[in-house]
């Protein structure tokens, strides 16, 4: 049914010129622009001759005529698809500073992005991580559950932000440094920072999404690959490595590991597997802010700075590819790419060092496990 509130536009039914408030939610979904109608006495009318705009759309897509950069060289086969309008935040949920920033700027990290000190959390802002990085959790779970062939990337955004604003969070990825969406989906080749749109998925294809929620000051960030429909065994070796590579590098996080020593443990595993390690993105401190120190390299011989001590709290999050480490970036500024079009997959935790080891904040639970990836190999 046509339920979308919208801006007051007229009624695009014929001979009806009311002004008109509800959009179709597939037209929305398919990036079709307008689509506006009075009430849904009106849409159900104007149906028949209405979803042939869905038709054509979907056709288009399949055609590959929807390129909005004509000029720019895919490295592999994926292709964007159209994106649907922002989603919005209701005014009740508290939001941090990038969210009403014109240009998404986030200031508080702009204000850090100079030191290299490394904040240490008290008893109040660890609880405050534990609770965020749990709903995050939760979050990434119901999304994992909807992930089957056919569905788009852009319904499991529409998935990820509800379940967010059922749980009083903001979705920290929308509007930072304009990102329109509110979770990263990242198909295949993409390595990082895919935004979700109208694209179905596909049978074999792999798929990470990116959580990261913001609640009561303090934000939890997560992310895993997901298999869609029957994958190829190069494909599950690609995954099963990359999750490997995290647990490999937790089991070492404790008081007095230097942040570089990440990098070597995780490259030494990929590197026996024949992977290799995208080196230009990193896991980052987080806490009150979304992005901060330490920043922590998964390659190896890298010059991270810092020591680990109780009370940091960040990310680790390996990008382990089929071929070359070298990414590059689609014109949207956003969706980085392998630069020879071979697959890539990520996992994520938020971390938090403790006396004599760490804490995996957001891990799975018996309370909100479902079927893991590797109950798939």
């Amino acid at each position: 049914m046509a339920t979308t509130i919208a801006a007051a536009r007229v009624c695009e039914t014929p001979g009806c010129n009311t002004e008109a408030r509800l959009q179709c939610p597939t037209c929305i979904k398919l990036g079709i622009v307008g689509s506006f109608f009075c009430n849904q006495e009106c849409f159900k009318n104007s149906w028949d001759e209405h979803k042939k705009l869905h038709k054509k759309a979907k056709e288009k897509h399949m055609a590959g005529l929807y390129n909005p950069w004509p000029d720019y060289r895919f490295t592999g086969p994926l292709r964007p698809y159209q994106q649907s309008p922002r989603r919005i935040v209701p005014e009740y949920i508290p939001r941090p500073d990038y969210a009403k920033h014109t240009e998404g700027i986030p200031v508080s990290e702009r204000q850090m992005k100079e030191t290299t000190s490394i904040k240490v959390l008290n008893e109040e802002e660890q609880e405050g991580m534990r609770v965020a990085c749990q709903l995050g959790r939760e979050v990434l779970d119901i999304a994992a559950n909807a992930i089957e062939v056919g569905v788009t990337t852009d319904e499991i955004d529409r998935i990820v932000h509800e379940a967010c604003i059922d749980r009083e969070c903001y979705p920290s990825p929308l509007n930072y440094y304009e990102f329109p969406k509110s979770c990263c989906t990242s198909v295949n080749e993409v390595i990082c920072h895919g935004i979700p749109d109208a694209r179905p998925l596909k049978d074999g294809d792999i798929l990470n999404v990116d959580v990261t929620v913001y609640h009561r000051g303090f934000h939890g960030d997560l992310n895993e690959t997901f298999f869609v429909g029957k994958v190829s065994d190069a494909s599950k070796e690609l995954v099963k490595t990359t999750y490997e590579c995290l647990m490999l590098s937790i089991n070492e996080v404790k008081p007095g590991v230097r942040y570089r020593e990440m990098g070597n443990i995780i490259q030494q595993h990929a590197q026996a597997h024949g992977f290799s390690v995208v080196r230009g993105y990193c896991g980052h401190g987080i806490h009150q802010l979304f992005h901060t120190a330490p920043s922590v390299p998964h390659y190896a011989k890298n010059k991270a700075i810092g020591v680990m001590k109780p009370g940091h709290c960040f990310t680790i999050e390996p990008m382990i590819s089929e071929g070359t480490w070298r990414d590059e970036t689609w014109p949207d500024s956003w969706t980085a790419v392998t630069q020879d079009g071979k697959r890539s997959a990520q996992f994520e935790h938020t971390l938090l060092v403790t006396e004599t080891g760490c804490d995996i904040l957001t891990k799975r639970t018996k309370a909100n496990g479902q079927a893991h990836f590797l109950d798939q190999m």
